[in-house]
């Protein structure tokens, strides 16, 4: 019986192994360096949830999974599968191991057989996705445990009941992803990819973990620094809490503790600091946090966040000008549009050592904020930019497309007359998307201004839209139409002008706005050997060489200093990488050659910063 069982293991071992050794990238597009050091036993095998740390109730479920491409109204769990895929790189991606297209007349379908770890077979287990892009439907051994529609937030489902005896667990997937034929927030992504529209990403691409939790347990908090009061308001959610249960904070600097609080489950706290260091991109002060559920004095559940102290505001300057302030002190805001995609695995970065590339060489170029264009993170990249000291601009990924009216402005920029007329459930979708994504990416002090909508991009009900998400989030600032169709601009007029930077007139719309070019450049410089495609490659303005680039860049920098006098508060070049057949990055879509020399971009990025500027 024990040669039996030794037998069946080590055959169960290799065949796990030769299915590793045979993956491979699909495909012969271009790939970044990262890609030859994928392991496909564990992609990304980090722990995916930075701002809320059970670290040893959890388990990893990235890995090949069996795939099946089937009609859309196909119902039944599969009997046979087309093959492997990688997870988490979507069916679209070279690291995928697929490579193949879905359309609004598929569906997709994953497999898994686990063996569940022994430390999550007590109290309550659950199932966690970062993002399953769009409209998903899970089974476990078999029974429908639960349904999602959204492609750029993190869910999770309370899998215990369906969860059979003993170790050996199946997972199952349907995804339907109509991409552009969808009115769906879909960002970059388009059945048919040219100019500035990317490859569709359909399914899984974001790490799928497994967590153990006790039956009553603390399954999110809410953490908002308020620094004009030094205190750090939180509010914890409780599943399964009982009458008299408390909750515990306690906030550590390196190791020591420097504050506490306790109040009964569900009342928000004010956690009282002193001697606070603020947060900024020249001192990315991060503090550490211990939540505690309590009953009758014993710990209950626990989890290890953080959080920072920092505070954005508009005020208006010497000059009656209003301006952009980080706690309390003008501070432009100067950063590249960042699309977050990779010539490997799409919105998927091919590990997490590649995802904190981009931001690295982005602090060390010189820039302070990037702007998160349309297109949402795994929680890691947010953690990178609250440690490395980057403000982020987070953009709600657009979708349906079309139907707005313009006007033409005289200048190069546009502004929009009217708002697109979406339907009840169009616009239900984008409302529900845009709430769960504020509320995952809450507690990352990195974020400091919310964008709902881009150029007019299925822009709606934009005042309502606006007044809501300043309400839900008063903390933080909202440029409210990046780009143009200024209907209701919140805190902030944005226009996009190409290639050379502009301000926007605020004697058209008020002048209680902060001015800033949401979009600006798009130099472009194609890299023989390091382009999506061989030709018909493209910029906004493009050259031959990296010495006529930098002298360009170099010139758009001194005409964005000089509007910095005039009112300007904000400036956002395009863009971090060439993307597809774009070639307009500051380095190439592989992450292999960076355009102009790094500390180069830093000294010609300093006269941005002088506070001379505004006096």
């Amino acid at each position: 019986m024990k040669q039996s069982f030794i037998l069946a293991f080590l055959l169960a071992a290799s065949t796990c192994s030769l299915s590793a050794q045979e993956w491979k990238p699909a495909g012969d597009k271009l790939m970044t360096p990262w890609a030859a050091q994928v392991n496909p036993q564990q992609p990304h095998p980090e722990y995916p949830r930075p701002q809320f740390i059970r670290k040893n109730n959890w388990q990893n479920l990235n890995g090949l999974w069996k795939y099946a491409i089937l009609a859309k109204d196909h119902q039944q769990i599969p009997n046979h599968w087309d093959g492997d895929i990688l997870v988490p790189f979507a069916v679209e991606s070279a690291l995928s191991g697929v490579g193949k297209p879905l359309n609004k007349d598929q569906s997709l379908w994953y497999q898994t057989e686990i063996s569940l770890s022994k430390k999550l077979n007590k109290g309550k287990t659950l199932l966690h996705f970062g993002a399953v892009d769009w409209q998903c439907e899970v089974f476990v051994n078999g029974k429908s445990v639960g349904t999602h529609e959204g492609g750029f937030d993190a869910f999770s489902i309370d899998i215990s009941d369906a969860l059979k005896k003993g170790a050996k667990q199946q997972i199952t997937l349907r995804v339907w992803d109509p991409t552009s034929d969808g009115p769906q927030p879909r960002g970059k992504q388009i059945n048919n990819p040219h100019g500035i529209w990317y490859t569709p990403v359909s399914g899984i691409w974001q790490t799928v973990w497994l967590e153990s939790v006790p039956k009553s347990y603390i399954s999110s908090t809410q953490q908002t620094p308020n620094v004009d009061q030094s205190v750090l308001k939180v509010a914890a959610a409780i599943e399964g809490a009982q009458a008299q249960d408390q909750i515990q904070l306690i906030a550590y600097d390196n190791g020591q503790k420097i504050a506490e609080s306790t109040a009964a489950a569900g009342q928000e706290q004010d956690l009282k600091l002193s001697n606070i260091q603020l947060w900024s991109p020249s001192h990315p002060k991060l503090y550490d946090l211990e939540v505690k559920l309590l009953r009758k004095g014993k710990v209950v559940d626990q989890a290890q966040s953080y959080f920072a102290m920092r505070k954005i505001s508009k005020k208006t300057d010497g000059k009656g000008i209003e301006r952009m302030y980080l706690n309390d002190e003008f501070l432009f805001h100067y950063g590249p549009l960042d699309q977050g995609w990779w010539p490997d695995g799409l919105h998927t970065a091919p590990s997490d050592e590649a995802l904190k590339f981009d931001i690295e060489k982005t602090k060390e170029m010189g820039f302070n904020m990037i702007r998160k264009h349309i297109k949402v993170e795994p929680a890691r990249w947010y953690r990178h930019c609250d440690s490395i000291g980057i403000m982020v601009w987070q953009d709600m990924p657009s979708g349906d497309l079309g139907g707005n009216i313009w006007d033409m402005h005289p200048g190069k920029f546009r502004f929009g007359k009217h708002d697109k007329i979406r339907t009840a459930a169009s616009e239900a979708i984008y409302r529900k998307e845009w709430d769960r994504i504020m509320t995952n990416l809450h507690n990352f002090p990195s974020i400091v201004i919310w964008v709902p909508f881009n150029e007019a991009w299925g822009q709606f009900k934009t005042k309502e839209i606006v007044q809501w998400t300043k309400q839900k989030d008063p903390s933080r600032l909202v440029n409210g139409a990046s780009g143009g169709n200024f209907i209701e601009p919140a805190d902030i007029l944005d226009l996009h002008n190409y290639p050379d930077p502009a301000i926007p007139d605020p004697a058209r719309f008020g002048k209680d706005y902060i001015l800033a070019v949401g979009e600006f450049g798009g130099l472009g410089l194609p890299i023989e050997g390091h382009t999506w495609q061989q030709k018909d490659n493209w910029g906004y303005q493009s050259f031959k060489t990296k010495e006529e680039l930098k002298a360009r860049y170099s010139q758009l920098i001194t005409e964005l200093s000089e509007l910095i006098k005039l009112g300007l508060s904000a400036g956002v070049y395009t863009q971090t990488t060439d993307v597809e057949i774009e070639t307009n990055g500051l380095m190439t879509y592989d992450r292999k050659v960076i355009k102009i020399p790094i500390e180069e971009l830093h000294q010609i990025h300093q006269k941005l910063y002088d506070k001379n500027l505004i006096n």
